[in-house]
């Protein structure tokens, strides 16, 4: 018997912070686990197609709350490494399976191709765990296991169903042998032994498609066995003229198998290949057994690209690819369902990344990850937070891929939102920067999120929901550097802040060095009349405008490293009076930025800091304090404190 390795999966190459799924069992779906638990969410396991090619071949977890919109655990870092539990040094198409038992199992292609192509590979990872967070890992090497088999040289795309008959878990792979000089794709199965460390017998052939198949994956519905695969359709001089998803049926799980040679994926006979589909079945209603979409997942491999379509019963499917909202790429990979149990467990180990709600205890606000840039919204009794979000602690650059959303009723208690926006939902952005914003509603009662990418410009972003998701509202910038016609240098567009009167007109403020108003439109996404100069000594970066007794308030970042200073004037194009600093430099960190707004009848003023343990300029931390006006209308200096802001009417509970 192979020795058990048992891994307690820590957070791999760093030290830093941190609808129903696939038909499990093969049989019919259920919205619940035991008939008593209801699914919450997804889990979706993958490995990666971007980045360092060295880093990709290895397993990741993402999450979701609707199977649509999805969210990389431990920051689309490995949940494991793969040399720890490969032969290869390398894991691709991992399949996770909820067991009958109440345990999880995934198997793995044990596979490098960074290190050595696309050139035969030794078998399957196999692992299994009883909480989804601890797993105990081992492998099969077909050829060294199982001398009938000691031709073997593809090993690919293994997937784990539970046969009702047999009582087992069966694992069913594509096998290409150098026995008949590699001219089939042929998939075989075998039955794990109890543990799931290895077969316990000898496999045996499962399925031959009439041209070959891989990537294979069933399901079970209404007493019909449904294997999805790739497959391709050749000439009469064996030349591949057609690829794509098929599928074929069975009434047992050992076949026989009947193909029906129908694609299924919209791209079959197109330029645009796909592989690696999936098949998993989204939760409908909680209330009834059945409900809710099938979902054919694909990997536009060619492409970069991870696309579905839709059907109620396995046998028509949506014409149109619709893409999912995601911010990692990965490679073949499969879903199943989980609890709220089950995906707070996972957030816990690897990093909150979906709804959830947390306590604050002063300064920083956010202590799980390290946020910047705040800005802030007030809506009836609720305050949100809009937040910059450096990707790492101990960073060394600016490093940020998407911003983060918050809300509070009383400043102690907080709800953290999954990511409503992400960099690369601007198309045009080839900075991948997600730098400082601020968001508004419109007079059409949508909310509008202005951010800045560095050099590529000031971006709008709309939603129908505060939480989003947003969309690009305008496909390109809404200001470049082409606008600041007294800047020399490309960062110069950034940091907008927006200010709305109570008549709805609304201005936007920006600028590095140089700061520029404008009037926007109604329509919030095109300026109104000409771009105009701000003057006010000493600006850097990070204006935020707001006002009091009708007096027009600039604050700002003033020299370097930032301080925070503000300036007064009764219209808000100017001229303004400087009337000094009110917030000295940040704690560790190099950079300031500030937002002040009025919340249960207190005034508040927020900026960043480095206090994090691993913090620093490029890796800070939201802070709050009190503000307070004196009798002429001059802000008090703000000092910074651990307490932070502990709101009055939440004393008096």
């Amino acid at each position: 018997m192979k020795k058990i390795l048992t891994l307690t999966l820590l957070l791999v190459l760093t030290t830093s912070l941190p609808s129903f799924g696939k038909v499990a069992s093969g049989r019919a779906s259920r919205n619940e686990v035991g008939g008593c638990t209801p699914f919450a969410g997804y889990l979706f396991a993958y490995f990666e197609g971007g980045g360092d090619m060295k880093l990709q071949e290895q397993l990741r977890f993402a999450v979701s709350e609707d199977a649509r919109n999805w969210y990389a655990l431990n920051g689309n870092r490995p949940i494991v490494a793969s040399d720890s539990i490969s032969e290869s040094g390398g894991i691709r198409d991992p399949h996770i399976l909820r067991g009958e038992d109440g345990c999880y199992y995934i198997v793995a292609t044990d596979m490098c191709t960074a290190k050595t192509g696309w050139r035969e590979n030794p078998g399957i990872v196999l692992m299994k765990s009883k909480d989804l967070v601890n797993w105990t890992h081992s492998k099969i090497n077909l050829v060294k296991d199982w001398p009938n088999f000691s031709d073997a040289y593809w090993v690919w795309a293994p997937q784990t169903i539970y046969d009702h008959k047999a009582k087992k878990y069966m694992i069913y792979f594509t096998l290409q042998r150098t026995g008949d000089n590699r001219q089939s794709l042929i998939t075989y199965y075998a039955y794990a032994n109890k543990d799931f460390t290895a077969f316990e017998s000898e496999p045996k052939q499962l399925f031959a498609a009439k041209y070959g198949s891989i990537d294979n994956d069933i399901v079970y519905k209404d007493g019909t066995y449904h294997l999805f695969y790739k497959g391709n359709t050749k000439d009469e001089n064996g030349k591949e003229v057609k690829n794509g998803i098929q599928q074929a049926t069975s009434k047992k799980l050992t076949g026989p198998w009947k193909e029906d040679f129908k694609y299924l994926d919209a791209y079959a006979g197109t330029r645009t290949h796909v592989e690696g589909s999936s098949v998993f079945k989204t939760h409908g209603d909680p209330s009834g057994a059945e409900g809710g979409d099938w979902i054919l997942m694909y990997d536009l491999y060619t492409s970069g690209r991870y696309e579905y379509q839709t059907s109620k019963d396995l046998k028509n499917w949506t014409k149109e690819p619709q893409s999912f909202r995601k911010d990692f790429f990965p490679r073949h990979g499969s879903v199943i369902s989980v609890t709220k149990e089950e995906l707070e467990r996972l957030q816990q180990k690897w990093g909150w990344v979906l709804t959830h709600e947390f306590e604050s205890d002063g300064n920083p606000i956010i202590r799980d990850k390290h946020t910047a840039d705040p800005a802030v919204l007030v809506e009836n009794d609720t305050l949100w937070l809009f937040a910059g979000h450096d990707m790492e602690g101990h960073q060394t650059n600016y490093v940020m891929k998407n911003w983060l959303l918050y809300s509070t009723t009383d400043m102690k208690h907080w709800t953290e939102y999954p990511s409503p926006l992400h960099i690369d939902d601007f198309k045009w952005a080839n900075s991948k920067q997600a730098y400082a914003g601020q968001a508004v509603k419109g007079r059409d009662g949508r909310y509008y999120w202005y951010v800045s990418t560095n050099w590529c410009g000031i971006g709008v972003a709309v939603s129908d929901k505060i939480t989003g998701p947003y969309k690009d509202a305008l496909g390109k910038p809404l200001l470049t550097k082409e606008d600041c016609f007294d800047s020399k240098h490309s960062w110069c567009v950034i940091d907008p802040t927006i200010l709305m009167e109570e008549d709805g007109t609304t201005y936007i403020v920006w600028g590095n060095h140089e700061c520029y108003i404008a009037k926007l439109k109604d329509n919030m996404i095109e300026i109104d009349g000409d771009i105009k100069r701000i003057d006010v000594p000493n600006f850097t970066e990070g204006p935020w405008m707001h006002k009091y007794n009708g007096k027009y308030y600039l604050t700002y970042a003033s020299e370097w490293p930032e301080k925070i200073a503000y300036a007064v004037s009764d219209n808000i194009w100017g001229p303004y009076e400087f009337k000094g600093i009110i917030s000295e430099i940040a704690g560790n960190s190099n950079t300031t930025h500030p937002a002040i707004v009025e919340y249960k009848g207190e005034w508040l003023f927020l900026s960043h800091n480095g206090g994090l343990p691993d913090g620093g300029s490029y890796s800070r931390s939201i802070i709050a304090e009190p503000l307070h006006y004196d009798a002429k209308g001059n802000i008090l200096p703000i000092p910074a404190t651990k307490e932070g802001v502990v709101l009055k009417d939440v004393n008096k509970r």
